[in-house]
C-alpha cells in the first residue's frame, strides 16, 4: 500500500534564494576529506548491497565519484546512474536508470538503494514509485519532491533544456512533451504522475536538505513524515561531498529493509516496465 501523496506548494515559482552561498562548497568538500567518516571511521559497515547515485539536474555522475568510491570503501557495491547529463526529458531518464537498477538487482541478488542528488532525488522517487520491489531505500539530497521553488538561473536553464526537449521531439515520440510543461509540476507525462504518487510503504525514503540552500527552497525539499527528514549545515552543490551527509547515508542504509507489503489494486498512472525476472 502507498503512503498518503506528497502535500506539494504552489509549482514553479522563482525563488530569490542566496546563491552565493553556493560559492562556499569548498568548504563542504574540504570538511569531508577531514573527516573520519570519509575513511569509514565511526559508521555501519555495508552489507554488500547495490548503491545507485543519480546526479541532479545538468549534471553527470562524474561529480558523484567521490560519493561512488566512499560507498565502496564502507562496504557497498556502488553503481553510476549512466543516465547521462540530467538535462533530458525525465521520462527517457528514468529509463536509462531503470536499466541501471535492473542490472544492480540482478548482479546482487539484493533491492537496490539509491542516492539521488537535486533532480536526481526526485528521478530516484519515481523509480521507486514504478518498481517498488526492485528499490529497498531512496535518500534525496536537496531534491525538489514538492515542488519546483528554486533559483531564477535554474528556471532560466530549465527553460533552455525545456526547448531543446520541445525542438527534438521528433526524435522520441514516445516521450513526446506536453505543452512545453517539461521541468514543471504541471507536466503530465508518466514521469510526473509518479512525482505525484503516493510513495510505497516498503520502500525506506530519507530527506536530506540545508536551510542555507542557494539553489532549492529547503521548504520544498522534505517528506510529509518528520521522522524521515535531516537537517545538515551547508551549501546545496555541496551536499555531494557533506560529511553530515555522508554519515546519514550510512546509517540510513544499514537500516533493515521494511517489509513488503501486499500491492494495491491499481497503479500509477505511468505503466510499469517490465523487469526482468531474477534467477
Amino acid at each position: 500500500m502507498p503512503q498518503k501523496k506528497q502535500l506539494l506548494v504552489k509549482d514553479h515559482v522563482s525563488m530569490r534564494l542566496p546563491i552565493w552561498r553556493e560559492s562556499l562548497l569548498g568548504v563542504d568538500y574540504l570538511r569531508l576529506k577531514t573527516s573520519f567518516v570519509y575513511y569509514g571511521i565511526g559508521i555501519p559497515k555495508g552489507d554488500g548491497s547495490a548503491v545507485i547515485v543519480v546526479p541532479g539536474f545538468l549534471g553527470i555522475d562524474a561529480y558523484l565519484i567521490e560519493m561512488y568510491a566512499w560507498l565502496w570503501r564502507v562496504g557497498y557495491k556502488p553503481y553510476m546512474s549512466h543516465i547521462g547529463q540530467n538535462a533530458e526529458c525525465p521520462n527517457i531518464l528514468i529509463d536509462h536508470l531503470i536499466d541501471t537498477i535492473e542490472r544492480a538487482y540482478e548482479k546482487t541478488g539484493k533491492r537496490v538503494h539509491l542516492v539521488g542528488h537535486s533532480l536526481g532525488g526526485v528521478l530516484s522517487r519515481s523509480a521507486a514509485v514504478l518498481h517498488p520491489d526492485r528499490i529497498a531505500s531512496v535518500v534525496t539530497l536537496g531534491s525538489p519532491i514538492r515542488g519546483v521553488r528554486v533559483h531564477p538561473w535554474v528556471l532560466g536553464s530549465a527553460e533552455r533544456v525545456r526547448q531543446k526537449i520541445y525542438k527534438r521531439r521528433h526524435l522520441f515520440p514516445a516521450h513526446k512533451p506536453h505543452d512545453l510543461q517539461c521541468y514543471t509540476s504541471r507536466c503530465m507525462c508518466g514521469f510526473s504522475c509518479t512525482w505525484r504518487e503516493g510513495f510505497p510503504e516498503n520502500v525506506r525514503q530519507s530527506a536530506i536538505y540545508t536551510k542555507t540552500d542557494g539553489i532549492v527552497d529547503w521548504k520544498v525539499c522534505i517528506n510529509n513524515d518528520p521522522k524521515t527528514n535531516f537537517e545538515v549545515a551547508g551549501t546545496h552543490c555541496g551536499l555531494a561531498w557533506n560529511p553530515q551527509v555522508y554519515r546519514i547515508i550510512a546509517e540510513q542504509l544499514a537500516l533493515p529493509p521494511l517489509r513488503k507489503r501486499k500491492a494495491r489494486a491499481s497503479g500509477p498512472r505511468r505503466a510499469r516496465r517490465p523487469l526482468a525476472k531474477s534467477a
